[in-house]
């Protein structure tokens, strides 16, 4: 299928545009994570060879950006799909390694606490149910193999629910220092398609290739490629639904091709008002209730200057522009990364990604995946972005 209109996009007033022609829209409360830095790379599906596809009045990508900053549903409900390859192995019993419990202060690290949910995107295909009616109430659900992990907001009210260990997790919000909402990951295509088109600049290509069908709308589909080497992405692929502007679908797939790397859409979207019901919370008889901390006391577990990753982060720089800009920041800790032999099952896993690189920085260790890759140097720093194993290299060199 040829491309439905060529064109790039004067890339300074896209980033305007979108960004003055934001509404308020409905963000979603949710419950886990595919992987943050990925939200902003997601890559193109190749084009239907059919001709099936939906007959569209025509539009420019500056059109079909400005009608995405427009949308403004404030009622839906729906099934969002999401599979995610990073070329991970399982992580298996490494999940409780990786992230034992919450970090969000909440003392036990309570199994419905959000931020205990995040690997379990990381590999796999998923499946969530939606709703939202304002800003003011949403629902995500992870739907599991016999049990479900739900995320409420309803009000002032936060509520996570497992129902496998029948444990809750409560916060509530207070104005805009509410801590949940703060470090909400992607799970719906708008999530992702908001980061994503954050990231359009004059290093990037945008044009509209086509129309599509997903879950029963008509859509149009806009193609974003970096125009820069040296990035591992391929390119971002959002179905657009034609009458409201609503991303309905993105699929990534790394510059390297293959499989994608995350494909999330909705399978089946309605834009009625949802049941009231769907967003009252009770606690179940029985459950173990944990409440968040809350107000100065939260903030200020959040600005404690921990050691590793943590207090590191707070010191964050980003170098070069664009596709192929690193963020990298100093971790605090000498020596590198744990080996197996130091840190059981962690180091194991961390030592099954790692590859050793040398250059004017010193020595280090790149941990690779799909698309985005990390270089820790030995003396603690790390450099990040979704960029090739030569790229961090040339960054760390350059930023010693």
């Amino acid at each position: 299928m040829a491309p439905y209109e060529s064109e790039d996009a004067p890339a300074a007033a896209q980033g305007e545009d979108t960004r003055s022609g934001r509404r308020k829209a409905v963000r979603y409360v949710v419950p886990v994570a595919v992987v943050g830095v990925t939200a902003a790379t997601i890559g193109l599906v190749p084009a239907l060879a059919n001709s099936g596809d939906p007959d569209l009045p025509r539009i420019t990508a500056q059109q079909l950006i400005e009608k995405i900053a427009k949308s403004d549903v404030q009622q839906l409900s729906g099934t969002v799909r999401i599979s995610t390859d990073l070329g991970l192995p399982d992580l298996g019993g490494l999940q409780n390694s990786i992230a034992p419990g919450s970090s969000h202060g909440s003392g036990d690290g309570s199994s419905a606490d959000p931020q205990s949910k995040l690997p379990e995107l990381v590999t796999g295909t998923h499946t969530l149910r939606v709703a939202a009616d304002g800003p003011d109430r949403q629902k995500v659900s992870l739907l599991e193999q016999g049990a479900e992990y739900s995320l409420i907001h309803h009000g002032k009210d936060v509520w996570g629910y497992d129902s496998k260990s029948n444990e809750v997790y409560h916060s509530t919000e207070a104005g805009p220092d509410r801590r949940d909402h703060r470090a909400e990951p992607p799970a719906t295509p708008k999530d992702f398609a908001e980061k994503a088109l954050k990231s359009v600049d004059d290093t990037t290509s945008v044009t509209v290739d086509g129309t599509a069908h997903v879950a029963g709308r008509d859509a149009y589909r806009l193609l974003i490629k970096p125009k820069q080497s040296g990035t591992t992405v391929g390119a971002i692929s959002i179905a657009v639904d034609a009458k409201t502007g609503l991303p309905l679908k993105f699929t990534l797939t790394p510059r390297s091709g293959g499989d994608a790397v995350v494909d999330a859409g909705f399978t089946q979207v309605s834009f009625a008002r949802p049941a009231a019901s769907t967003f009252d919370f009770t606690p179940p008889k029985g459950a173990k209730v944990t409440e968040a901390e809350q107000g100065p006391k939260a903030r200020e577990h959040d600005r404690k200057p921990g050691g590793g990753f943590a207090g590191g982060m707070n010191g964050a720089k980003v170098l070069g522009k664009g596709w192929t800009s690193v963020v990298t920041f100093d971790t605090g800790a000498k020596g590198g990364m744990p080996s197996g032999s130091q840190s059981g099952n962690l180091g194991g896993f961390l030592d099954s990604l790692g590859d050793k690189v040398s250059g004017k920085f010193g020595k280090g260790t790149v941990f690779s995946t799909r698309l985005v890759n990390a270089l820790i140097t030995d003396d603690g720093k790390v450099y990040a972005g979704a960029v090739t194993k030569d790229a961090l290299v040339k960054a760390a060199d350059a930023g010693k």
